[in-house]
């Protein structure tokens, strides 16, 4: 009796956990499943809907007008992500080295540009670097000529403004891991007779070399799947494959939605391939903190 009441009470509570889960699985079937599974067979149509063919991926891997956007896109995102990433290497390690109140104070400073992107962060941009910026004609004034060559809208204006909303995020991701560095090893290192280089080459970059990959695996679907930014920086006027995409939506020129998805499914391919990279990095410092 004791079973068949423990069992009970473990059944009842199970429906209860499934009864509670079930809304957040019909949010996610609802707006993110149904969507690929339909984006997914969109991809598969010809423009005219009715023919089931390979052709939507054929032109997105062979017509030169698409492949340089994914090129444009593939290189942005690394280029950002490499310089995030290696200012928030260091950056990260000094807020680590001070006191605690100023760490809370510099973090939430942090965690606010985090958020501060999309059409807000490239309108900021372009009232202080536009070509009638702010800073802009300050500095023409005053004869100084520091942003006589710079182009907002242009690959490298592209490049400051994804570093800009990449550095925080790459920031409050690289924090933690500092601590996993014990100050023993230090410590113990320099009884040894090694110097702060050899620590940091041998001991600590080790250590924290599978946080800095899977932290940059994240920037690099961050970058590739930036959208608003890009668009209301340069609209259609540089090819990136976000920026393709919306256009074959909404119709630029004249829509093709299959074709959309097709990119779309290349865009999503890049993204999980990121997120798989960051999964295997995290077990493995799961793996080497056992």
């Amino acid at each position: 009796m004791i079973v068949v009441r423990g069992t009970w009470a473990q059944i009842s509570k199970n429906l209860w956990l499934a009864g509670a889960l079930l809304p957040l699985a019909a949010m996610i079937f609802g707006f993110e499943l149904l969507p690929i599974i339909g984006m997914l067979i969109d991809s598969f149509r010809a423009d005219d809907g009715n023919v089931w063919t390979l052709g939507q991926y054929i032109t997105a891997l062979k017509n030169p007008y698409y492949l340089v956007a994914i090129k444009n896109s593939l290189l942005i995102s690394l280029l950002s992500s490499f310089i995030a990433i290696v200012a928030a290497a260091f950056v990260a390690y000094f807020i680590t080295r001070l006191k605690p109140k100023s760490q809370e104070a510099v973090l939430t400073y942090v965690n606010l540009t985090a958020n501060f992107a999309g059409v807000p962060l490239a309108f900021a941009y372009i009232i202080m670097l536009g070509n009638s910026g702010l800073f802009t004609i300050l500095f023409q004034r005053w004869g100084l000529n520091i942003f006589s060559e710079f182009d907002l809208y242009s690959w490298s204006g592209l490049v400051l403004v994804y570093v800009y909303f990449q550095l925080p995020l790459a920031i409050l991701l690289l924090y933690p891991i500092y601590f996993e560095i014990k100050e023993q090893w230090r410590e113990a290192a320099h009884l040894l007779g090694a110097s702060d280089m050899q620590f940091w080459l041998q001991v600590g970059l080790p250590v924290i070399m599978p946080g800095l990959v899977g932290t940059f695996s994240i920037l690099f679907a961050n970058a590739m799947g930036a959208y608003a930014t890009a668009y209301a920086l340069v609209g259609g006027n540089y090819n990136l494959l976000s920026v393709r995409i919306g256009a074959l939506i909404s119709g630029d020129v004249y829509a093709r939605p299959h074709l959309a998805s097709a990119l779309a499914m290349l865009l999503a391919l890049s993204l999980i391939a990121a997120m798989l990279t960051n999964e295997y990095m995290m077990r493995r410092v799961r793996r080497d903190l056992k």
